[in-house]
C-alpha cells in the first residue's frame, strides 16, 4: 500500500569522479521503506539503474516514518524523513513511498518506470551543471574540489552501500526478502559554495561508498559526482 506522510510532520589511489555539464549524472533519489509493500517494484528499478546506467547516480533514502507499523527499517535516517519533508513542502504533494525524485527537479511514483524514465532523459537534455566537482580518498579521508562557476548553492555529503539484502520478519513485506542497492547511510552537509573554486577535506562518511551534491537554494541538483573505481 502507499504510505503519506503528511508535510511538516516529520579510497587509496583512487581517481576522481567528476562530470561537466553535459556528463554529471543525472541523480535519482527515492524515498522508500523496507516496511512498505509497495516499495519493493520501485527498490527493483533503481537496482536496475544503479547496474546498468553509469549516467544516473541513483540513492536509496529510507524514511523513518513506516518504522512504527510493524516493521523497523535497519537503514531508516531521520535525515531521508527531513529531505523528503522539504521536497514535499516544495512540489506541494506531501511526503509518501516510494517517491522518486530527479534531479531535485521533479517528483513521481517511484513505481512509474516510463514516467519516471522520460524524466531522467528530460533531466540528461536540459540539467544544469553549476560547478564541477571532484572526490579523492586519502588515507585520512577525502578531499572535494569544486570548481569555479556561476551562482551558489549547498554541498552535502552523501555516504552509501552498494547492495543489502535483507529478511523481513514483519509488516506488510513479512516473509520477503529484499535486495536493495546504493542504501543512503549518512547524510550531511559540508559547506557553501559562492562561485568560487573550493576545496574541502571531510572524515569518511558511514558507507562503502560517497557522493557530492552541489544543491542550488531552490533544491535542484546543480552538480554531482561520486568517487570511482567502487
Amino acid at each position: 500500500m502507499f504510505y503519506r506522510h503528511l508535510a511538516g510532520l516529520a579510497l587509496l589511489g583512487l581517481t576522481v569522479s567528476a562530470a561537466g555539464a553535459a556528463e554529471r549524472p543525472v541523480v535519482v533519489e527515492l524515498f522508500t521503506s523496507q516496511g512498505c509493500s509497495s516499495c519493493p517494484p520501485a527498490n527493483a528499478y533503481l537496482n536496475e539503474l544503479a547496474r546498468d546506467r553509469t549516467d544516473v547516480l541513483p540513492l536509496a533514502f529510507h524514511v523513518t516514518y513506516w518504522d512504527r507499523l510493524g516493521w523497523k527499517d535497519p537503514f531508516s535516517l531521520p535525515e531521508a524523513t527531513s529531505r523528503q519533508d522539504r521536497y514535499g513542502h516544495r512540489f506541494g504533494d506531501g511526503s509518501y513511498t516510494p517517491e522518486i525524485v530527479v534531479d531535485g527537479a521533479s517528483s513521481h511514483v517511484g513505481s512509474q518506470r516510463q514516467d519516471v524514465g522520460s524524466a531522467i532523459d528530460a533531466a540528461r537534455q536540459k540539467s544544469t551543471t553549476a560547478a564541477t566537482l571532484s572526490l579523492a580518498k586519502h588515507t585520512d579521508g577525502l578531499s572535494i574540489d569544486v570548481g569555479a562557476g556561476q551562482g551558489r548553492g549547498r554541498l552535502l555529503l552523501i555516504g552509501f552501500d552498494h547492495a543489502h539484502t535483507t529478511a523481513i520478519r514483519r509488516g506488510e513485506n513479512g516473509g520477503r526478502t529484499l535486495e536493495e542497492a546504493n542504501v543512503v547511510r549518512s547524510v550531511r552537509g559540508i559547506g557553501d559554495w559562492q562561485g568560487s573554486p573550493l576545496t574541502l577535506r571531510e572524515k569518511f562518511p558511514e558507507g562503502e561508498d560517497v557522493a557530492v551534491l552541489l544543491e542550488a537554494p531552490d533544491g535542484r541538483i546543480i552538480g554531482a559526482a561520486r568517487l570511482s573505481g567502487s
